[in-house]
């Protein structure tokens, strides 16, 4: 399984995560991950770093790292663009670039908003996400994209070409049959243990109906993980979080749990934990240990 790390882009200053890019690939993380927003959720006054820049200038000074962005949504970039940016992102690290696709959420309106940009009902939506994922793939498969409802003909091609894999975001049962349908893979964002091993075999199901191969849409985990070398400092942890207010409807564990968790949804054919490293700045070094020893 591969082992990646979320970056903070809610920040002024691209120093901070290209800093903290470096301190993961020397831990032996497999790749770093950015969210793609115009602002925070909920505060447009603060900044939001642009995902592709920055995540381009973190694979050309860390060769060998692999850089993913954790979720673009479907309509807040054209495809062809999209398209453009995610295959240069691809060759610049090597071939080691992964493309997230959502359909957003409530907070994702006040950012299309502020941009001029429709945020039709749901199900347009999601309609709109399962096309930008067919034509994606076709053109970094060097196919031009033929065009359908909402996503006129891009004729391509993609020069330099690249081809990232394209997962789809969302723990509903919407999203994760467009990913059976379209994707290259799920991401399923802060699911416990048991709801990831039902949704994954949802998974497998969906694609079986959809006359795919279940392995060629494997199921990857992301969320906020909390991490403590053994029950005691789990439990001082748990306690500095809740006194600062912060949400608690994370994962949380010891060392010794984070394994039994890594092999659980491993065994269920997760090929990759994506971790938002809570708590003190040592954890996503501590979860890279743990993980890899």
């Amino acid at each position: 399984m591969k082992l990646g790390v979320v970056l903070s882009v809610f920040t002024a200053e691209p120093a901070k995560p290209l800093a903290s890019a470096g301190r993961a690939a020397a831990a032996g993380f497999d790749a770093v991950f950015a969210s793609d927003h115009l602002f925070p959720p909920g505060a447009p006054d603060r900044p939001s770093l642009e995902p592709y820049t920055l995540l381009a200038a973190i694979g050309a000074v860390n060769p060998g790292l692999g850089v993913g962005v954790l979720v673009t949504r479907a309509g807040f970039r054209p495809v062809g663009m999209l398209a453009k940016q995610a295959a240069a992102l691809d060759h610049v690290t090597g071939g080691h670039a992964v493309l997230g696709l959502g359909v957003g959420d409530a907070n994702g309106r006040a950012e299309h908003a502020a941009l001029g940009l429709d945020y039709p009902p749901f199900p347009e939506r999601l309609a709109l996400l399962e096309e930008t994922v067919l034509a994606l793939r076709a053109l970094f498969a060097g196919s031009p994209w033929p065009g359908r409802q909402r996503i006129p003909a891009l004729a391509g091609p993609l020069l330099p070409p690249g081809s990232p894999p394209v997962w789809v975001g969302g723990t509903k049962d919407a999203a994760i049959g467009v990913a059976a349908r379209a994707a290259d893979g799920w991401n399923a964002w802060g699911l416990d243990t048991d709801t990831f091993v039902a949704r994954a075999a949802d998974l497998a199901r969906f694609a079986a109906d959809a006359r795919r191969d279940p392995a060629e849409v494997p199921p990857t985990w992301a969320g906020i993980m909390l991490v403590g070398r053994d029950a005691n400092e789990l439990a001082t942890l748990e306690a500095e979080r809740a006194g600062k207010g912060l949400a608690m409807d994370i994962w949380r564990g010891t060392a010794d749990d984070l394994r039994r968790f890594r092999d659980r949804i491993e065994g269920v054919g997760a090929t990759w934990l994506v971790a938002v490293a809570a708590g003190p700045a040592d954890r996503s070094e501590l979860l890279a240990a743990t993980l890899r020893a």
